[in-house]
């Protein structure tokens, strides 16, 4: 069995040897060093740029602006506002403005500061609140965006009034709150790094640390005015990406543009500081929620107003806002839904995706929310949660499709190993256990680009020598991607793993695959990989048959032989059908592709098409805290988390994913958030931005639960973000039933606690 088992990683050997080369590594002959300048300003008009003194720096080799890159991108088709270098205006403090490169590091930084720019300062809008107050047109950030409004939805599904006032017959609850998470960012262990190599015919290859190399393929075809035959490009080993490094980046652009002019390859690294400028994480955002629960803990209706603070571009914006109302029906049966969501544009860094993407926020106030409804009604949390379980192949009040469920088996794992029935509400002032529920797409289902494309695409080789090669697009980034894709392969074709060498992500040499975002890899491209090894399969049968005096359709591939169904001692070995395979028609090539079925796409409305997934994964958590209620300072003793990925492909990886989501959803819920003031990041680096450290990690209990999806390759779907989401609303949980006050603002900080406490005392 190659499948369903603990399998490590196939890139872990070359990474704790030293032997894995990551974009910062790569050094070629004659090698320059890039910088970029960037705006000390929120919001200005640029009168003039002089960049004479920095072309005459001894060392400087080239200076490129705007007017180098004019091009308008964006990473969807409807946001197309940013230009590699600002060329009107800058629009939050590190936006980019020119960028040199050099013969070191140091001669660059030099010469960035002898570009002589000339600002005109403007307002600048650092909340959503004042953005949407402007109605000077002038301000706005981008003049098609009407009081700096990015975008707004209004969806409307059943009858929510209907629905509070069913609640409130039947002798439930309705409530009403208010949330606020603010801005976080990824933190990869890799800051974002590239190299570019000008080549003699016209033609570039850029080396990047890109979740997304096809998009970045694309966008430099349109930004450099080439045909993307001519660019090249190659992911290598990448430290972390996390959504952060799903979109091409002005200093991708830069390489290629100064490599073209000087004819020398150029590499940019950035520091620390740069990484949160580049940013792209989750957005700040105001929630308000008002849900229904009748006394049977039925939940009646939902209405959710969100208002996100997006930053200065649209990034991946759209797709954000709608996560966070499309996915509300995705977890509960709801009959009524409401959703109002309105993405602001502010002078700040772009936000974008990040694990979890747009379903965090909203996911800790409504996990919040119900369990002060159970307790309104006088009703365990988690048997409410169970109440309100979806059945599998269901199509949601709002047109999303359901396959498979096991969101109701998690709850049952983790209250049963936490013993949350002898523990919820029977412990020691002080002491506490909380629960909530997450879930998450295996990949949109439609595509963020227009294109009948399909979403992932692989192909296969195998020669003589009996090694199988698999080329995928597909970008690994630490989460197991190209173990996957040898795991499903091996399986598939009934070979030992070691025949298995992968070829990735390198646009010269492998199809097109959208990238690693939304949890889409083992669904789509596995499906991919399934598909094109069942090719292979089927070649090496039809020359197998011929020697064993069988139809290929009754031929079975285990354990290295080819054998008939009902007779495996009457086998040939897979070398000797691969032998005579190539005899009669030379190398074996195969392709596989996946693309959703259009019953997964959605419906009609407005919006319709950000949401659905071909598959949900579901995960539950229950997180157990200790609370000092002098200091307002708490442990998080251990979580339990259980998590519905299909079926487990390899065990250790989905362990080690679950694992992360809960380390870096504890890492928003106890300390992570940028802080600015007047729209200047206080907090660039690792000593000021806090993220939870081992120290800070507790122990925790994974359980996999498995439903085996009908449409997964082997039944699998996403393990890699769906349980993030759960932790900060758990562990937000556990401290109220530890010392009863509740916090509704991000970072559960002990100044919060001591607050709530205080109001608590007044108010009793």
């Amino acid at each position: 069995m190659n499948i369903g088992t603990r399998v490590p990683m196939t890139d872990g050997p070359p990474k704790v040897t030293g032997q894995a080369i990551y974009a910062d590594d790569l050094r070629l002959p004659n090698m320059l060093y890039g910088k970029i300048l960037r705006s000390p300003h929120a919001h200005a008009r640029i009168i003039s740029i002089n960049t004479s003194k920095a072309e005459r720096l001894p060392g400087v080799m080239g200076v490129v602006t705007g007017k180098d890159a004019p091009a308008k991108y964006g990473i969807l088709p409807i946001g197309h506002d940013e230009t590699a270098f600002s060329i009107d205006r800058v629009r939050y403090v590190g936006d980019e403005v020119a960028a040199v490169c050099a013969t070191s590091e140091q001669i660059a930084e030099e010469a960035l500061e002898l570009i002589e720019v000339e600002y005109e300062i403007l307002p600048a809008f650092v909340t959503p609140e004042e953005a949407m107050g402007c109605e000077d047109e002038s301000l706005w950030l981008h003049h098609d965006r009407k009081r700096n409004i990015e975008k707004q939805y209004h969806h409307h599904f059943g009858d929510v009034e209907k629905g509070f006032q069913e609640a409130l017959d039947s002798g439930g609850a309705v409530r009403f709150d208010k949330y606020y998470n603010p801005r976080v960012t990824h933190v990869p262990m890799e800051p974002h790094a590239c190299v570019a190599n000008w080549e003699h015919e016209g033609k570039v290859t850029l080396w990047t640390s890109t979740q997304t190399p096809h998009y970045v393929h694309r966008t430099l075809a349109v930004v450099l005015d080439m045909p993307m035959s001519s660019i090249r490009v190659i992911k290598p080993f990448v430290g972390g990406g996390f959504g952060g490094k799903s979109e091409t980046f002005t200093h991708e652009v830069a390489a290629c543009l100064l490599a073209k002019k000087t004819c020398r390859p150029v590499k940019f690294n950035f520091t620390r500081e740069e990484v949160f400028y580049a940013h792209r994480g989750r957005p700040e955002q105001y929630v308000e929620l008002k849900t229904g629960v009748a006394k049977d803990g039925r939940i009646t209706a939902v209405e959710a107003k969100v208002v996100q603070d997006g930053g200065a571009y649209c990034s991946y914006g759209v797709v954000t806002i709608l996560y966070s109302g499309a996915l509300i029906a995705a977890l509960y049966d709801i009959p009524n839904i409401k959703f109002d969501g309105y993405r602001v544009l502010t002078n700040k860094p772009a936000c974008g995706p990040m694990r979890g993407h747009g379903t965090v926020g909203v996911r800790f106030g409504f996990e919040s929310q119900l369990d002060m409804l159970a307790a309104e009604i006088g009703m365990d949390a988690g048997e409410l949660r169970l109440k309100n379980k979806l059945k599998p192949n269901t199509i949601t009040v709002n047109d999303l499709r359901v396959t498979s469920y096991g969101y109701d088996k998690c709850i049952e794992k983790v209250m049963e190993a936490s013993d949350w029935r002898n523990k919820r509400s029977k412990m020691p002032y002080g002491k506490g256990v909380g629960m909530a529920g997450s879930h998450y797409v295996s990949g949109a289902a439609n595509s963020i680009i227009r294109s009948k494309l399909p979403h992932s695409t692989v192909s296969i080789k195998i020669d003589y020598d009996g090694g199988v090669t698999v080329y995928t697009g597909a970008a690994e980034i630490g989460q197991g991607t190209e173990t996957i894709h040898a795991q499903i392969v091996a399986e598939e074709m009934g070979i030992e793993l070691s025949r298995i060498r992968i070829v990735a992500a390198d646009s010269a040499l492998t199809p097109v695959d959208l990238g690693s975002y939304s949890s889409r890899v083992t669904f789509m491209a596995g499906n991919a990989a399934k598909e094109a090894a069942r090719d292979i399969k089927m070649q090496l049968f039809r020359a197998a048959a011929e020697l064993l005096g069988e139809s290929p359709e009754h031929l079975v591939a285990r354990d290295e032989k080819i054998f008939p169904r009902d007779e495996p001692h009457r086998s040939i070995t897979y070398q000797e059908a691969l032998l005579a395979c190539i005899e009669q028609g030379g190398t074996l090539i195969a392709k596989g592709t996946y693309t959703p079925p259009p019953e997964s796409q959605g419906g009609s409305f407005r919006g319709a098409g950000v949401g659905p997934g071909v598959a949900y994964s579901y995960a539950a958590q229950v997180a157990e805290v200790t609370v000092d209620p002098e200091t307002g300072l708490f442990t998080v003793d251990k979580i339990w988390a259980a998590h519905d990925c299909g079926r487990a492909l390899n065990l250790l990886t989905v362990e080690g994913q679950v694992e992360g989501s809960v380390w870096m959803g504890l890492g928003q819920a106890v300390a992570e958030e940028q802080i600015f003031e007047n729209g200047k990041t206080m907090n660039p680096g690792l000593l000021e931005y806090k993220s939870a450290s081992s120290l800070e990690s507790p122990p925790i209990e994974t359980f996999i639960v498995e439903t085996i999806d009908p449409e997964g390759p082997f039944g699998a779907k996403e393990a890699g973000e769906g349980s993030l989401a759960a932790t900060i609303p758990a562990v937000a949980n556990a401290i109220y039933d530890a010392i009863g006050v509740r916090i509704n603002d991000l970072p559960l900080s002990p100044e919060r606690i001591l607050k709530a406490i205080e109001e608590q005392k007044k108010r009793s």
